[in-house]
């Protein structure tokens, strides 16, 4: 039962189908923002308890600052409101009033407030008056919130005007130890995105031209989707002294000096699912790493005659017992029975829709052979099918299975995205007639459709017209650099960077 649109056909609209048939959000009344259901925020929140996890490992302790920022903060920053300008929503009155019949903007501020689009020049500000010497810091601090970008093309998870996400700020008494830090978070993604979410990525740092606004450096991880473009997952930003210096983050060190701090930020958000569809969804609907699953085994009772439900759901409920001694990836192990009054072919193909690693069906055949029957939802459309098993070897292997399946799905994406670096692209007239073609699928295991090419750069701030004219731009700067010498593909002059070009969301 595959979905209306097929990925070769329409990719786009292939991915609204998807977030549409999974049941994992839809578009509000608010122009521009989403409705995230239980399925798509059940991902989110298993997302958001890994990371939470590895931040407190690493030190950081959470916080929450307004969401509501003067404007004024904004412009001891010129560097930083410039590149968010376009974006920000901005309030300027407190209250209504009925005027003629109608509700109408009253009172309006002494200063207008920027609805929170990313908190440095807040979190700044407390940092300023929490920090006086250095054995104040450091300080590190993560919040979990919402932000508000006024995004002109939204696309359900990938760009909204309101989405939810995570951001750390830190301060540092020097620049070594505030870099550590960048790269230490920046390491906290990579391991999130390849063994939670399943999704490979190249770790690399921003061409100067595409920094966060106010950064030093900002280094990021670059997914590979399906159609080939890229998408930018995670970003870690070091700050240096700069946002420090308009906040007046200021301590007295060691040697009895005042001296600025050093800060951090980096962050990332809901678009993280967006990259989970389009690195694993296939054409009968979403699949779900399980370690991101809200639920890792769902179970479908098959009853067929009313008698037969206390004994099926006896059975069943026996089973769940026994599988919640179990622990796959070292935590309790996420079932769900759908007791729903429906058909149990609808509900199995609903639950193929939303990604479900493991569906089971058990119906009165099944108690009566101690067995069930098991679908992996990667199999789907494989000559293994649903298979049959016994329930006591099915709670046994439990945890492996589930192992095998977050390790077969990472597999199956990291060998996509190996196969799809192009490296072989030595000019820029070849590069120009690759990237002339339109993006179209990537076939597993084939090379040749438009996607990524690892080549050099000259560094060149020039370049950025001509990567406008190809409709294509500079990933990052791999942190592995080859240190070899080449031509650059843009200008054709001589070149040591090593870069990533591609398309991108």
């Amino acid at each position: 039962m595959a979905l209306k649109t097929d990925r070769k056909t329409d990719y786009p609209k292939w991915y609204q189908c998807v977030v549409s048939e999974a049941d994992m959000a839809e578009n509000s009344v608010s122009p521009g923002c989403m409705v995230i259901k239980p399925w798509g925020y059940g991902i989110w929140e298993r997302i958001r308890d890994i990371m939470d996890v590895k931040f407190k490992e690493t030190d950081h302790e959470n916080a929450y600052f307004p969401m509501f920022i003067p404007i004024s903060f904004f412009r001891k920053e010129a560097e930083h409101v410039d590149g968010f300008a376009k974006e920000m929503a901005v309030v300027t009155h407190s209250r209504l009033s009925m005027q003629d019949g109608q509700l109408m903007p009253n009172s309006e501020l002494e200063e207008p407030l920027i609805v929170r689009p990313t908190s440095e020049t807040i979190i700044a500000d407390s940092f300023a008056k929490w920090i006086h010497s250095y054995r104040d810091l450091p300080v590190l601090v993560n919040q979990w919130a919402n932000v508000v970008r006024w995004e002109m093309r939204p696309r359900l998870f990938l760009r909204t005007r309101e989405f939810l996400w995570q951001e750390g700020h830190t301060a540092h008494s020097n620049e070594d130890e505030a870099v550590e830090e960048t790269k230490q978070m920046l390491e906290v993604y990579r391991q999130t995105a390849e063994d939670c979410l399943a999704m490979p990525v190249i770790v690399g740092k921003k061409p100067e031209y595409d920094k966060f606004p106010g950064a030093v450096d900002t280094y990021c991880i670059e997914a590979m989707m399906q159609d080939g473009k890229a998408l930018q997952a995670g970003t870690s930003h070091y700050l240096g002294q700069n946002f420090a210096k308009s906040a007046n983050i200021s301590f007295i060190n060691k040697d009895n000096k005042t001296e600025f701090a050093y800060t951090t930020s980096w962050g990332v958000s809901t678009r993280l699912i967006g990259g989970v569809i389009m690195t694993h969804a296939d054409d009968e609907g979403m699949v779900v790493p399980p370690m991101i699953a809200p639920y890792q085994v769902v179970v479908v009772p098959v009853i067929k005659k009313q008698q037969d439900e206390e004994e099926v759901m006896s059975y069943i409920n026996n089973l769940v017992k026994e599988l919640k001694n179990k622990t796959p990836f070292g935590e309790k192990i996420r079932i769900k029975i759908d007791k729903r009054n429906k058909q149990s072919v609808d509900k199995f193909w609903e639950w193929t829709r939303k990604g479900a690693p493991v569906i089971v069906e058990i119906g009165l055949r099944d108690v009566q052979n101690q067995g069930l029957m098991v679908k992996e939802r990667i199999k789907l459309g494989t000559s293994e099918g649903k298979e049959i098993v016994s329930c006591a070897d099915f709670v046994d292997n439990i945890s492996q299975r589930l192992e095998n399946i977050q390790k077969q799905i990472f597999e199956k994406a990291k060998k996509r995205m190996e196969e799809n670096i192009r490296t072989d692209i030595k000019t820029p007239e070849e590069f120009k007639a690759y990237f002339s073609n339109a993006n179209e699928w990537i076939e597993d295991g084939k090379q040749g459709k438009v996607a990524f090419v690892k080549g050099k750069w000259c560094g060149d701030s020039q370049t950025e017209e001509l990567l406008k004219e190809l409709k294509i731009t500079i990933r990052c700067l791999p942190l592995e650099q080859s240190g070899t010498t080449g031509k650059c593909l843009l200008t054709g002059k001589d070149a040591t960077l090593d870069v990533i070009y591609a398309r991108s969301y």
